[in-house]
């Protein structure tokens, strides 16, 4: 619908731009799809359909769509009573790679229209009702996909590290924080420079690849889609944090966010110094400070939610009767892992909860004094 508007418009070039990231996330996520389903164990694929027919619904982009069905089906049948614990952890098991998938859509897809619709919207100066609602709904909809997987993450976790409301709240904010003023960075430097906004895109996107690259990240089963996997996280990257290795990551994070301020800066302050006058464009003087303190509070709120409700600050400061336990690789809900365990989000795991690296090891409270963040 929307890319035919802008066909009827004339502008034929917004539309096909529409279209081809419609494209893109499609071909991603199906891609995605089928290659787990190819790695799962064969108990599993007894499950599905027949290789062959899971193919075709790939190439069709329908496969994400089955899978989402197939997971609503086991989520019904596991509601009767008598299942089995087998059953229950299938049930997480296909959750947390619909999340996942869902993850890849949202900065493939979500964030880069919502980006293009605002940059529409500065370069006409014209915003209908609708159009504001829908922005701010995007906005809180990638917020909630990033609070999605986190929580899915906190699935392996034992039952005290679930998220809670206040903790959800805040991993929610900051994150809503951050998101939009980058993502305004960048619509506004687009009015002034659209020829260049593609060019920086791509050199940002390398350079967060390359990034990746050298975290040896080892996702994927083979080395081609793991490159796939790494251009993907340098699409996520490009709009905000996501660890994807183990180990301490706090001055990865610090860097991370320091590129991305000094990054938004140069965008911003390129804009207005081309821009003039600026008694054209009186929002600027309004929107510009507020995204300014956006992120500088979303900044607070993610130092808060790591010192105060992250696990492994939890169990450091707050878990002294657990003090001669061991850690395993990732403490389940159980104590022990299930009969299914989704290994591409225990990996991921590993990564994001720093206590999960240290399997094996008996330490006080559960972590090593220096594994934070």
């Amino acid at each position: 619908m929307t890319a035919c508007g802008y066909v009827r418009a004339g502008h034929r070039l917004w539309g096909a731009l529409v279209l081809a990231l419609l494209a893109l996330s499609s071909l991603a996520t199906q891609l995605f799809s089928w290659a787990w389903h190819r790695t799962d164990p064969p108990v599993l694929r007894e499950r599905l359909a027949p290789a062959a027919c899971l193919a075709l619904l790939h190439l069709l982009q329908l496969g994400y769509l089955c899978r989402c069905v197939h997971a609503l089906k086991v989520g019904w049948q596991v509601c009767r009573p008598g299942v089995t614990e087998e059953e229950k952890a299938y049930v997480l098991f296909l959750s947390h790679d619909i999340s996942m998938l869902r993850l890849f859509e949202t900065f493939l897809e979500t964030a880069p229209q919502l980006t293009f619709v605002l940059y529409v919207i500065l370069q006409t100066n014209e915003i209908e009702l609708f159009q504001g609602f829908g922005i701010c709904t995007a906005f809180l909809c990638v917020a909630w996909t990033l609070l999605d997987y986190h929580q899915s993450l906190r699935c392996f976790l034992r039952e005290k590290y679930k998220l809670g409301l206040l903790s959800s709240f805040v991993y929610f904010t900051w994150n809503f924080f951050l998101i939009c003023p980058r993502i305004f960075s960048v619509a506004l430097f687009a009015t002034l420079f659209p020829h260049f906004i593609a060019l920086h895109v791509l050199s940002v996107w390398a350079v967060m690849v390359l990034w990746v690259w050298r975290q040896n990240t080892n996702f994927m089963d083979s080395p081609g889609l793991e490159w796939f996997y790494r251009a993907t996280v340098g699409m996520i990257l490009y709009f905000c944090w996501f660890n994807v290795a183990k180990g301490r990551t706090i001055y990865r994070s610090i860097i991370y966010h320091v590129f991305i301020l000094v990054d938004c800066a140069l965008l911003v302050a390129s804009w207005a110094w081309y821009n003039s006058p600026w008694d054209e464009h009186l929002y600027p003087c309004y929107v510009l400070p507020a995204a300014l303190v956006c992120y500088f509070l979303g900044l607070l709120l993610k130092v808060i939610y790591y010192k105060y409700f992250h696990p492994t600050m939890q169990t450091q400061h707050h878990d002294e009767v657990d003090a001669a336990e061991s850690v395993t690789a990732a403490e389940f809900r159980a104590g022990r892992a299930p009969v299914i365990v989704n290994k591409r989000m225990y990996q991921l795991v590993q990564s994001h909860f720093a206590a999960s690296s240290l399997a094996g090891q008996s330490l006080a409270n559960g972590v090593e004094a220096d594994a934070l963040l």
